[in-house]
């Protein structure tokens, strides 16, 4: 979709569906919607003293504009209450906005910044929330529907953004490219999520990683199986034994700031996981296509921070491989080592997600990245804990999270902190090894997290459990029925504030 930013009257813009939003308490209209309702001979005055209330929260209501301005249709956008407008209240709403508009085949569309003034008042802010509203809510994942009629109708061709003065256009233009980035981004993870294991197998993972490095200017790395294995990623590598699938340790690097240090990015890459021979019940295994989220999201958020360029380095590494029985599976109460020299006992090889990250830490450790954040679908504790509301965070470091939050907060995304207290440590200690790989029941994600607090000794490390967050039943707001795409702006947002 075509983002245009300009400024002057709304009414005069020369496209074909204009929108304009009112809170539930519109008595009066004044500016741009006051304007565009003259031209339009009082026609959204009367809609408003109809009793249809156009403001209430959710709302998309058309006006045929009889020729009277060059676009075709308005649409009233209503925004509810004024006092509950925020900048993420407006970021779902305007997704819903821009659903409701494909329904309508609205084509090209023109939304005042005006409109979003209630929420923020800062020109660049709405430009971003405003595109990526669009971007992602218009989201789509049905390449694989052969029938048209299975594919839902409409478009909306263009976003046209008014502002008032030019001054305020340049901002909102700024707004608007990186809002596009940020969505594209997202949009990006989702498909890698979204597809078919049999269509996204780690090699396949690792040649979209490649082709986005290509387009973007990033360093590419794979690490094949052999390579891991002079390096000694046996925990990582114990994950694949069971599949025919080769296992790919993807690197990708940019490089934008001065010497060695670099912010690590780690994401949980398994592109379908079974359970192994701690074999999962069938119901909703398909589901586990998106046990890749993690390695999605930090793939997604490293394309956009090559395209936005920022002062600082970042690696984002994405160990990808099936979770598959057979003969050749590991077993539980098998023994592996990790790059780093600990020993771990597997208890259930459907705790599969920490055993890979196990060796990507230690292998970012190596790299001297610093600080760490991984990204898993890591526990369904997790998401018993928090349902789908908030990710469950876990970090080492206060500042670290704080500037976590501060990113999430940018992104629309909620956190929650979890504890790391050293009592949990009792539940994963082995009998035959260092570690073992899951604590039992109680304190799951806890467990979880303090098994890879092992790996991230005292680097600063955070660690996101988004098993919660994976993906929506429905739409709603930003999200779209299937992968959610979670973590990944959130991701790029604390790479660019660091860079500041």
């Amino acid at each position: 979709m075509e983002i245009n930013v300009t400024s002057g009257d709304l009414a005069d813009q020369h496209v074909d569906t204009i929108v304009v939003a009112l809170p539930e308490e519109t008595r009066r209209l004044g500016g741009a919607v006051g304007a565009l309702d003259q031209a339009l001979d009082g026609a959204i005055s009367a809609l408003l003293r109809s009793g249809v209330a156009p403001g209430r929260a959710n709302e998309a209501t058309p006006i045929a504009t009889g020729g009277r301005i060059p676009a075709a249709r308005v649409v009233v956008q209503g925004l509810g209450k004024r006092a509950q407008l925020s900048p993420d209240r407006l970021r779902n709403q305007t997704a819903g906005l821009a659903r409701a508009l494909r329904s309508l085949d609205a084509g090209s569309v023109a939304i005042s910044t005006q409109n979003s003034a209630r929420a923020t008042s800062d020109a660049e802010e709405a430009g971003r929330i405003l595109a990526e509203a669009f971007e992602l809510g218009l989201y789509r994942f049905d390449q694989h529907r052969t029938r048209a009629q299975d594919k839902p109708r409409g478009s909306v061709t263009a976003l046209t953004i008014v502002e008032t003065s030019a001054r305020r256009a340049r901002a909102a233009a700024q707004g608007a490219e990186r809002g596009a980035i940020l969505a594209e981004a997202q949009n990006f993870t989702r498909d890698l999520a979204n597809a078919p294991a049999n269509l996204m197998t780690p090699s396949d993972v690792a040649e979209r990683a490649q082709a986005r490095a290509d387009e973007v200017g990033l360093e590419c790395e794979v690490i094949e199986r052999a390579a891991a294995e002079r390096m000694g990623m046996n925990s990582y590598l114990s994950v694949a034994q069971g599949s025919q699938q080769p296992p790919k340790f993807i690197v990708l690097r940019y490089r934008g700031g001065r010497g060695r240090r670099s912010v690590g990015l780690v994401g949980k890459g398994i592109t379908f996981d079974t359970g192994g021979i701690s074999l999962k019940p069938p119901a909703n295994m398909e589901r586990m296509k998106g046990d890749m989220s993690g390695a999605a999201a930090v793939i997604g958020a490293i394309g956009a921070i090559a395209r936005l360029e920022p002062a600082v380095n970042v690696t984002a590494l994405a160990p990808c491989t099936e979770n598959m029985p057979s003969g050749t599976a590991t077993k539980p109460g098998d023994v592996f080592y990790a790059m780093d020299g600990q020993s771990i006992e597997v208890i259930n090889t459907d705790a599969e997600g920490r055993l890979v990250l196990a060796d990507a830490l230690a292998y970012a450790k190596s790299q001297g990245c610093t600080p760490l954040v991984d990204v898993a679908t890591l526990t369904g504790a997790m998401a018993i804990a928090l349902g789908n509301v908030r990710v469950g965070v876990f970090a080492n470091n206060d500042r670290l999270y704080a500037d976590l939050e501060r990113a999430a907060a940018a992104s629309g995304e909620r956190l929650w902190r979890f504890p790391l207290d050293d009592e949990y440590d009792e539940q994963i200690r082995s009998d035959v090894a260092d570690i073992k790989n899951t604590g039992g029941r109680g304190a799951g994600s806890i467990t979880a997290a303090k098994f890879l607090h092992r790996f991230a000794g005292d680097t600063p490390w955070a660690h996101f459990d988004i098993a919660g967050v994976m993906d929506a039943d429905r739409d709603r707001g930003v999200l779209v029925k299937g992968n959610a795409g979670a973590a990944t702006r959130t991701l790029v947002h604390y790479v660019l504030n660091r860079a500041r």
